[in-house]
């Protein structure tokens, strides 16, 4: 394995100006190397501050070269994955990897803007495709062809506080499933003072319309038309959500007086234990536990309110329009190996999470059922990669996170 780093500031204004530079930092430019290898170029390698992270993925590049001698790994540290600020520039520019990370809304823009390799005739090579969910496969398809490959997959629900659901009266058994009864909870929590809120919702950094566009799902709305041409949020569901939202936060103060919230400050406001609900995904558990002060026995999360519909997002991985057919095999491979193995592999090997205490799948206190049939829609919001913190996109895998 051959590993970069990889500064986004660079690949937004320039290309590579060396000999010595294209062959570690740019995309495809014929797959080959000086050993004969198949040589690939991929992102999303964690960075060195997540050691664990960064031990376990070098770890399986390293092992899967082991098992394909004839395939050289080239890794490119760089976090977040993608940086929109920046994608759209390594694209036009041929910066981009030969394998390279995206959010699920970008398969569409990357193949409009003819820039990814068509991977249909390839598929019958990858061994567990037929096993990922449809509707995570049907994401990156456009037109009948297959333009890239699900990684992981998130639903959102509520993440609730049980200690201070116990402390409030309340069963942290039984969190609320409609919103009437998440704004009866969020009084109740409220009322225990000392600074407490019930209840918290984004409201900056463009991820206030994130959560809008959940809760509008939740209450059977949708924000844009069926053909994608005209805004619905001036709705009977759109009002709901507004109505309900403003209640809370003038009539019942149940929201705190601290608002243009983003999700850093729920997360914060959990960990300290003064925060009783928000709308999250379940990988944001372990980074409260991890990362915020909270414990594994006091959070947990349950179904979207209302149970009308959810919203979901995640990940995967698309390929250089530029890759020889000796390149998208390799990348298949590695994505195989990598992501796509249950038991095994960097999102996979949950025994070795186990073993090194980082953490893996979904504490059993923690999780509530989903609700029976939702109906589920796609995020527009970035999913840090993290093994924990998605689940990957096999239909034989637990729910999907965040």
């Amino acid at each position: 394995m051959t590993s970069t780093g990889f500064r986004r500031t660079f690949v937004a204004i320039g290309v590579c100006s060396s000999l010595a530079l294209a062959a570690t930092a740019c995309g495809s430019g014929g797959g080959g190397s000086a050993s004969g290898k198949t040589r690939i170029t991929v992102n999303c390698e964690p960075p060195k501050s997540s050691r664990t992270d960064r031990k376990f993925f070098d770890a399986d590049v390293a092992s899967f070269e082991r098992q394909n001698p004839d395939i050289d790994v080239v890794t490119h540290d760089a976090f977040p994955c993608e940086d929109p600020k920046t994608f759209d520039a390594k694209l036009a520019g041929g910066q981009m990897e030969d394998v390279f990370y995206t959010y699920f809304t970008d398969a569409g823009h990357v193949v409009d803007i003819n820039q990814a390799a068509d991977l249909t005739p390839y598929l019958k090579e990858l061994k567990s495709y037929g096993t990922l969910q449809k509707q995570l496969r049907d994401i990156y398809t456009v037109n009948g062809k297959v333009y890239g490959i699900p990684r992981t997959g998130y639903s959102m629900g509520l993440i609730y506080n049980r200690a201070l659901f116990q402390r409030a009266g309340l069963d942290p058994d039984q969190p609320p499933t409609t919103w009437d009864e998440v704004r009866a909870d969020a009084k109740k929590i409220a009322a225990l003072g000392d600074g407490t809120v019930g209840y918290a919702d984004y409201s900056a950094q463009n991820q206030g319309g994130w959560h809008f566009t959940a809760e509008m799902y939740s209450q059977g709305g949708d924000v844009v038309s069926a053909d994608g041409k005209k805004a619905t949020v001036d709705t009977p569901a759109g009002h709901a959500v507004l109505e309900n939202l403003h209640d809370m936060r003038w009539n019942d103060n149940s929201m705190g007086s601290k608002q243009l919230l983003v999700i850093n400050d729920a997360q914060q406001m959990m960990g300290a234990g003064k925060l009783g609900m928000y709308l999250a995904a379940p990988d944001n558990i372990p980074i409260l536990v991890k990362e915020k002060g909270a414990s594994y026995d006091d959070i947990a999360i349950g179904p979207m309110p209302g149970g009308q519909g959810t919203l979901i997002g995640g990940d995967g991985y698309m390929f250089n329009k530029h890759d020889s057919p000796a390149q998208i095999r390799a990348g298949l491979k590695w994505l195989e190996h990598m992501y796509l193995t249950p038991g095994k592999g960097f999102l996979g090997d949950y025994a070795r999470a186990k073993r090194n205490n980082a953490p893996s799948g979904c504490p059993s206190r923690a999780c509530s059922p989903a609700p029976p049939t939702p109906r589920t829609r796609r995020s527009r919001r970035p999913t840090p990669m993290s093994r924990c913190r998605t689940t990957r996109a096999s239909s034989t895998a637990t729910p999907s996170s965040r």
